[in-house]
C-alpha cells in the first residue's frame, strides 16, 4: 500500500501561480522558467485572487502593469515570436471587456501559432450573486460568459469551476503551448469564486518539470518521395516560412543551399533565416515578393516550403506557382496537405539535415545559378533605386523612410511591423542580416499591433535597438503602450509615417475600381480635418518626440533617436499613393461583378483574367 500522500492546502490561484513558476526549458544550454512573467490589469474578477497569488510570486515570476488589454497582450505574443517560441508569457483580465480586450490578440497568436497562456476571470462558478458585474446572460444557455469568445481562437480551452479541476487542466494547456505542431494560444477561464477557494494540492504537483523540445522525424517514404521530386527537378526552389527560425533551422537551411545550390524564398515569417546577402537567397516569395524570387517560383517544376502555411500572400491566392510540384515539410498535417501538396511531415531542422545528407553529390546545374545571381543583382539594384531618396525630398514615399531608417540602425537592430502598406514594403526591401532582426505580424496583420508588439521584442531581445515603423492609422488605434514602454524603461524607436489615413487601402480601393470614399482622412465625412499634432501626443505620454519633414531630417533625427536612452517617436509625412512598383503579384481581392462605375467593371475584367492564373486543384 502506499503512504499518505504530502499536500498543501493553497487556494487555486495561488496553486496556479505556484505551478507557472515551477515549469521549465533549455534555452542556449541554460535551464530557465518558461513563462517569462504576467502581463496584468487588475479587476474585479481577478485582482483578490490571482491579484494576491502573484503578489506572493512576484520574485520568482514578474507582473507587469500595462494600459490595454489587447496592448498587453499583443506583447505577450511578440515576446513568444521573438523568443522563436522557446519562452512564453500568462495574460490575465478581469471578466467582461478586460478580458474580451484580449480576443483579438488571442487571435493574432492563433493565426501565428505562437504560445501564450491567457487567464482571463469569468463569472461565479457558484452563481449566487448572479448577474455579477460585467457579466453576459445568455438567454438560452446558462453555461455561456464572455469568456466563451476565446473558443475559436484558442487551441487549448476550459474553464476552471472547481480548485481541483487545475491539476489537469495547467499541464494540459502547458503541453499545448509546448507541442510544436499544435502550439497557440490557452485560454483558462478562471471563474472568480474559484480562484479564491482552497483545496489540498499535492506537493509533487509543484515540483520543477523541464519541459524538452519536440523534434519529429519524418515519414520515411514521404521523404524519400521529396529526396526523388528534387534530384529530377529541373528549377526546384525551396520556400523558407515561419517553421525554419521556431525550429532554430537558420545553420540547416544555409548549408543545405550551399552544398546543393538550391535557391531559397522567404515569407513574412520566415525572413531573416538567410541572411539578406547570401548568394542562394531570392529575397521575399508572392504579393510582395522580390522580382527575383517571384520569376523562379513561376519558372519552377519543384517547389518546396519549409514551415510555411501557404498564406494566400506566399502563393499569390493560389497562382504563383500553379505549374509546380508542390511539396510541404511541415510538423502540423493541416498544413502538410495545403493545396494539393504532397506531404512531408516532420521538423524543419530535421529535414533540412537529412535532405542535405541524401542530397551529396547534387547539385544545381553552374547555369541556373548564374541566372538566379544576374536576377538578384537586378532587384537589389531595384531596392537601392526605391529605398534612396535625396536629403531635401518632402512626402517621401514609405520605401524612401525605410531606406533612412535601415541605414540610420545597426545590422543587429530588429524592425516591427504589422500593418497597411508598410509590411509589403518591408518584406521587399528590408535586408535583414540575421534571424530575429525582422519582426513582422502578418498573420493576422493587426493595426495596433506594432507599439505594443515592440514591447514584448525589447524584452526577448534587450541588447537591441528596437525600432517600430507604424502608419497614423495603427498609431490611433493602440498607442497607449508607448507610456508603458517608458514605465518599465523599454526603449523603443518609433517611426511615424502619417499618410493622413489609411493610405494601403485607399490604394487597394483605387486598384479595384473603387472611388477614393472612407479611407484618407480628406474622403471621410467631416465638417473638419484634424489638426493632429502626433509628436504632441507622444511627449504627453512621456516619450521623446519630433516632427520632420524632410528625409535629411529624418536621418538626423533617428541619429538622436538611437543614441537616447528614452522611447522616441520620430514623425514623417508622407506620400499616400506612391508605393513600390518592382516586384510583388497578383492579389485575389474579390472586385463587384456588376457596377455603374466602368472603373469597377475594367477592374473585374482584370480580375476574372487573374483567377485564371489559380491552381487547379481538381
Amino acid at each position: 500500500m502506499s503512504g499518505p500522500v504530502d499536500t498543501i492546502r493553497l487556494t487555486a490561484a495561488q496553486a496556479t501561480v505556484r505551478w507557472l513558476a515551477a515549469q521549465q526549458v533549455e534555452v542556449d544550454g541554460a535551464q530557465v522558467p518558461y513563462f517569462a512573467g504576467v502581463w496584468a490589469i487588475f479587476g474585479h474578477g481577478n485582482v483578490a485572487g490571482l491579484g494576491e497569488a502573484l503578489y506572493a510570486q512576484r520574485e520568482a515570476l514578474p507582473t507587469w502593469r500595462a494600459h490595454n488589454e489587447q496592448g498587453m497582450a499583443h506583447a505577450a505574443v511578440a515576446y513568444a515570436k521573438q523568443m522563436r517560441r522557446q519562452r512564453a508569457m500568462v495574460c490575465t483580465s478581469s471578466i467582461g471587456p478586460g478580458a474580451t480586450n484580449m480576443v483579438t490578440a488571442a487571435a493574432v497568436a492563433h493565426v501565428n501559432r505562437l504560445p501564450v497562456l491567457f487567464l482571463p476571470g469569468d463569472v461565479f462558478a457558484n452563481r449566487r450573486p448572479d448577474p455579477v458585474l460585467q457579466q453576459i446572460e445568455s438567454f438560452a444557455d446558462a453555461t455561456v460568459s464572455a469568456n466563451d469568445c476565446f473558443r475559436p481562437v484558442s487551441r487549448y480551452f476550459d474553464r476552471i469551476v472547481r480548485p481541483e479541476q487545475i491539476l489537469d487542466a495547467l499541464p494540459k494547456a502547458m503541453a499545448v503551448l509546448r507541442d510544436p505542431a499544435a502550439c497557440g494560444p490557452a485560454t483558462l477561464a478562471f471563474c472568480q469564486d474559484v480562484q479564491a477557494d482552497a483545496f489540498d494540492y499535492p506537493l509533487d504537483f509543484f515540483a520543477p518539470r523541464l519541459w524538452p523540445t519536440r523534434r519529429p522525424q519524418p515519414d520515411a517514404a514521404e521523404f524519400e518521395a521529396l529526396v526523388t521530386a528534387l534530384r529530377g527537378a529541373k528549377r526546384p526552389l525551396l520556400v523558407s516560412g515561419g517553421g525554419v527560425l521556431y525550429s532554430l533551422a537558420e545553420g540547416e537551411l544555409a548549408a543545405l543551399a550551399e552544398a546543393t545550390g538550391l535557391p531559397v524564398a522567404e515569407t513574412q515569417a520566415g525572413k531573416g533565416a538567410l541572411p539578406w546577402d547570401h548568394p542562394r537567397h531570392l529575397g521575399s516569395i508572392g504579393v510582395t515578393g522580390s522580382s527575383a524570387a517571384n520569376a523562379a517560383a513561376e519558372a519552377a517544376d519543384v517547389i518546396v516550403g519549409i514551415g510555411t502555411r501557404l498564406q494566400d500572400f506566399t502563393t499569390g491566392s493560389r497562382s504563383l506557382f500553379p505549374q509546380a510540384r508542390l511539396f510541404q515539410v511541415n510538423l502540423q498535417p493541416f498544413d502538410a496537405h495545403k493545396h494539393g501538396a504532397q506531404p512531408v511531415v516532420g521538423d524543419a531542422r530535421v529535414v533540412l539535415a537529412a535532405l542535405r545528407e541524401r542530397l551529396a553529390g547534387w547539385m544545381l546545374p553552374d547555369a541556373l545559378q548564374a541566372d538566379d545571381a544576374g536576377a538578384i543583382a537586378r532587384w537589389n539594384a531595384q531596392v537601392q533605386a526605391a529605398t534612396t531618396g535625396a536629403a531635401d525630398t518632402r512626402l517621401p514615399s514609405d520605401a524612401q523612410v525605410i531606406g533612412a531608417v535601415k541605414a540610420a540602425v545597426d545590422e543587429d537592430a530588429v524592425v516591427v511591423c504589422a500593418a497597411g502598406g508598410l509590411p509589403g514594403e518591408l518584406h521587399k526591401l528590408w535586408r535583414s542580416a540575421r534571424p530575429g532582426g525582422y519582426h513582422l505580424e502578418y498573420g493576422y496583420s493587426c493595426m495596433g499591433y506594432e507599439i505594443a508588439g515592440a514591447l514584448g521584442v525589447k524584452m526577448a531581445a534587450p541588447d537591441r535597438e528596437v525600432v517600430v515603423m507604424v502608419g497614423d492609422g495603427s498609431y490611433l488605434m493602440m498607442n497607449s503602450e508607448l507610456a508603458t514602454s517608458v514605465m518599465l524603461g523599454l526603449k523603443l524607436v518609433v517611426v511615424l509615417l502619417d499618410n493622413r489615413g489609411f493610405g494601403c487601402i485607399n490604394r487597394l480601393q483605387h486598384a479595384t475600381g473603387g472611388a477614393g470614399f472612407n479611407n484618407l482622412l480628406a474622403d471621410s465625412a467631416h465638417q473638419a480635418l484634424p489638426a493632429i499634432d502626433f509628436a504632441a501626443h507622444a511627449r504627453s505620454l512621456g516619450a521623446n518626440a519630433e516632427h520632420v519633414s524632410t528625409l535629411g531630417e529624418l536621418r538626423s533625427a533617428l541619429e538622436r533617436a538611437c543614441a537616447a536612452d528614452l522611447s522616441t517617436v520620430v514623425v514623417i509625412d508622407t506620400d499616400p499613393l506612391r508605393t513600390t512598383e518592382a516586384g510583388g503579384w497578383w492579389w485575389d481581392v474579390a472586385v463587384p461583378e456588376v457596377s455603374d462605375r466602368p472603373q469597377v467593371n475594367a477592374a473585374r475584367r482584370a480580375y476574372e483574367a487573374g483567377t485564371r492564373m489559380k491552381r487547379d486543384l481538381s
